[in-house]
């Protein structure tokens, strides 16, 4: 059994299912809910990591989501929402391939529901994405 396994994954009859996300996610009465602010490729102490590698830079906004969210008492598969902004669609597209190594070793083979939304830039100069989630965390004990 997963930890994702009490959410309710939400497939419309007729609709193809997704590649990579969830078209929606209904989570379990009684848990905390973690709104995980905007991620970039920043280390612990605030300093850029990747260069202008768009894949690393993807895999540490992402394990700093996770980190996030381990931090708050959940693991990362309990991410019910994530949104992702990027200065270049097509640097994403080209990097889907280690985007998705860097998924499945930092959260796993659930995928949320998600967005991609391209934008002209974002506020810390050289970042090329920004990753920002919602999750669901089990009630305290």
């Amino acid at each position: 059994m997963s930890e994702s396994d009490d959410f309710e994954i939400i497939q419309p009859t007729g609709w193809k299912p997704p590649r990579g996300y969830s078209n929606g996610v209904v989570a379990p009465a009684g848990s905390r809910t973690l709104y995980v602010a905007g991620q970039i490729a920043w280390d612990g102490e605030q300093r850029l990591v990747g260069g202008n590698d768009f894949a690393a830079q993807f895999r540490q906004a992402l394990s700093n989501v996770a980190r996030v969210v381990v931090h708050a008492g959940g693991p990362t598969a309990r991410l019910v929402r994530v949104t992702v902004y990027v200065t270049d669609k097509q640097a994403y597209l080209a990097s889907t391939k280690a985007v998705g190594v860097a998924w499945r070793e930092i959260i796993g083979p659930w995928y949320p529901a998600m967005s991609l939304v391209q934008v002209a830039g974002l506020l810390e100069e050289g970042a090329l994405v920004e990753i920002e989630g919602t999750a669901v965390i089990p009630p305290a004990v």
